[in-house]
């Protein structure tokens, strides 16, 4: 095949891909730019509290 024919499918899909509009479930639209419920959202289970933070802070200490 010669480039002829790969860049004639190429133009195809692009066109193809350009004006295909499907259908659009716009619950599922909302729900996802809403985002979650502060009651979904879980804290880090592995971080309780600050707990997990006091090694970066060490850390960062001992390059000054």
């Amino acid at each position: 095949m010669g480039r002829g024919r790969a860049k004639a499918k190429q133009t195809k899909v692009a066109r193809e891909l350009k004006y295909y509009s499907p259908d659009t479930d716009l619950t599922a639209l909302e729900r996802e730019l809403h985002g979650a419920q502060s009651k979904d959202v879980d804290r880090n289970p592995h971080v309780d509290s600050d707990e997990g933070y006091d090694d970066y802070e060490s850390w960062s200490r001992r390059g000054r």
